[in-house]
């Protein structure tokens, strides 16, 4: 197991690996280093939260996400994880041998929760994706080891369709930019303070429709835009959100996914509502960044206030 150091956002820390490249960048933002011996004097359990990280870049996906964990008020472990069989492009093997375990290593622990990201794969067949049998076997594990699963962009059209056999459709066009979403029940505790509407970033080539959500199968949808459809859906079965678009992104994510398919010839329009005037050289304004913490710690509370104290318990219910 990589060596770990706890990370803290007043007033509770988030533990992640010891030297992983996130420290610097949340050190520069405020975030305070705190002691593993400080830490074990608090009598307290630990809420380990496991992270599948398919992204590319996995660098930048560990430091969003473990940035919106580590303000939440509860101490938790970030334990991340890889599909062993699967060779990252983007990422030295050196960085993920020392930071990640593969699903084979913690296939039999069991986790609070656990966030399964998405992946620039999404105009492939999910049968297509080379990984995709490794990548089924753990949404079913999530089901009898995890409280409370958090499915994100691909990683959420991919396991709807597991479970729920909900199809993804190809667009015409990229959806790209920051787009206004509509609140459909300010009564979840997953958006509990949040506005009517608020802007969320959105890049994906596919789409889930509503009229495809099976009305009998406990899915609810809690957030949509009127442009780019729904959002965010909760399904009470195992604790599960699904989440299509990328409230944990940068200020700059979008401005570079720009850059990147205009240098590599890939057709793409300038992202929706996003440089000021339109110019990709204006400097982008940051909307999303407030629902983003929000979202991701009323998921932690909503986890934390369910969850079994004793780790071995979890998913007992469902096996």
């Amino acid at each position: 197991m990589p060596p770990v150091l706890f990370l803290k956002v007043c007033p509770m820390p988030i533990r992640i690996p010891d030297k992983l490249p996130a420290r610097e960048t949340l050190q520069r933002e405020g975030v305070m280093i705190m002691s593993e011996s400080d830490a074990a004097r608090q009598d307290i359990r630990q809420m380990r939260i496991g992270l599948l990280n398919l992204m590319p870049n996995k660098i930048r996906t560990e430091t969003q996400i473990a940035r919106l964990l580590g303000s939440t008020p509860l101490q938790v472990e970030l334990t991340l994880v890889r599909i062993g069989e699967h060779k990252s492009k983007n990422t030295s093997e050196d960085h993920l041998i020392a930071f990640y375990n593969t699903w084979e290593e913690v296939r039999d622990e069991k986790f609070d929760g656990f966030i399964i990201t998405g992946a620039p794969i999404e105009t492939l067949a999910f049968e297509e994706v080379s990984y995709w049998d490794n990548l089924t076997e753990i949404i079913d594990w999530t089901t009898t080891n995890v409280h409370s699963s958090f499915f994100i962009c691909w990683g959420a059209m991919a396991a709807l369709n597991h479970f729920h056999d909900v199809p993804k459709h190809l667009l015409e066009h990229k959806a790209f930019g920051v787009y206004r979403h509509h609140n459909r029940n300010p009564a979840s505790p997953y958006l509990a303070g949040f506005s009517d509407d608020f802007s969320i970033p959105v890049s994906r080539w596919t789409e889930v429709r509503s009229c495809d959500i099976p009305p009998d199968r406990g899915l609810e949808v809690l957030m949509e835009a009127d442009e780019t459809g729904p959002c965010l859906i909760h399904e009470a079965f195992a604790n599960r959100l699904y989440i299509f678009n990328h409230i944990e992104y940068d200020s700059h994510s979008l401005a570079e996914e720009y850059a990147r398919d205009k240098a590599n010839g890939t057709p793409i329009h300038i992202p929706n509502d996003y440089f000021p005037g339109d110019d990709p050289e204006a400097e982008p304004l940051n909307r999303w960044r407030s629902h983003a913490h929000l979202l991701f710690g009323n998921w932690i509370n909503q986890t934390y206030q369910t969850t079994p104290f004793e780790l071995g318990r979890i998913g007992h219910s469902r096996s």
